[in-house]
């Protein structure tokens, strides 16, 4: 099998133009990832912050030799939005699709098919495959070994798994950041901006239970999927996704390639990882078939 790959998925939460530029720019010169997800997913209504700014990241990006993926909108709500996703849909570059009504605008050329696509069974894959799908990111409470199920049904089929970042767990039609704030949703001045990682909502025993970004739910904990690259190939994995946050990003796809490249043994991964400014303890429950929010597990 091919070397596994590296991708950087797209940024689930509101970065303001700036420091999306900023980011991207060190992406582009310094991180050691094959491709890069651009676009928002979460919420339409930021889209006219972030859209003036994907241009030129687009084109610093692919002079800096990486391979560039126009994600889409997960749940549109608007013709607006939906327009949105057909454009998107008609261009040459590799497109993730992220909810199944962009299909039509896409069958026939090549797709990444998202997280937010539930894809629970090979019927499915290849229900996908036979539209355009050549990488298939599966949801991410599937475990490497149900995913290896899938993937054996496709054998020529790229399939990707959530690897790092907190996880994506579900999206709703109201805004929790809105609601907090004592807004609604139709003028929420935005104010998921105040929190670039998410907001941890903690139990009434004062345990972080889970995260809010807007209209998304995520976990409070972040997901680090760790193991030697033979382990990753043996269950079919082909490319390792890192979920965008504000650590330091380069030096977390170091650590994934590193250890992809063998030179980095996963507890000594994990050791330089949890080092990092992350927002939350590092789990691996999901890909291990238990409890997403079940610690690492110990070498």
């Amino acid at each position: 099998m091919p070397p596994i790959a590296l991708t950087l998925g797209p940024v689930f939460f509101h970065w303001p133009a700036e420091r999306l530029k900023d980011f991207y720019f060190r992406i582009a010169d310094e991180a050691p990832v094959d491709r890069v997800h651009l676009g928002e997913v979460v919420c339409g209504k930021r889209m006219p912050f972030s859209d003036p700014v994907w241009p030129d990241l687009i084109e610093r990006l692919e002079r800096a030799g990486k391979e560039v993926v126009l994600s889409t909108l997960a749940t549109p709500m608007t013709a607006r939005e939906r327009r949105s996703i057909e454009d998107l849909c008609g261009d040459s570059r590799l497109v993730e699709i992220n909810d199944v009504t962009a299909l039509p605008s896409r069958t026939g050329k090549p797709f990444v098919s998202g997280p937010f696509v539930n894809v629970y069974n090979g019927a499915t894959a290849q229900f996908l495959i036979r539209r355009g799908a050549q990488t298939i990111c599966p949801p991410v409470e599937l475990s490497l070994a149900h995913i290896a199920a899938i993937a054996r049904t496709c054998p020529d089929t790229e399939f990707e798994i959530f690897a790092f970042g907190r996880l994506p767990l579900a999206l709703s039609g109201r805004c929790y950041h809105a609601r907090l704030h004592g807004l609604h949703k139709d003028s929420c001045q935005f104010t998921c901006e105040q929190d670039p990682d998410g907001l941890v909502v903690d139990t009434l025993d004062d345990q972080s239970f889970l995260a809010m970004n807007g209209v998304q739910t995520m976990s409070a904990q972040v997901q680090a999927v760790m193991l030697p690259p033979a382990e990753f190939a043996a269950q079919s994995v082909r490319r390792l996704r890192l979920s965008p946050h504000t650590c330091d990003m380069v030096q977390v796809a170091r650590i994934y390639r590193s250890l992809l490249e063998g030179n980095e043994e996963p507890e000594r991964a994990r050791v330089l990882l949890s080092n990092l400014d992350l927002p939350g303890a590092l789990v691996d429950g999901y890909a291990r078939g238990r409890a997403g929010a079940e610690p690492v597990a110990s070498p």
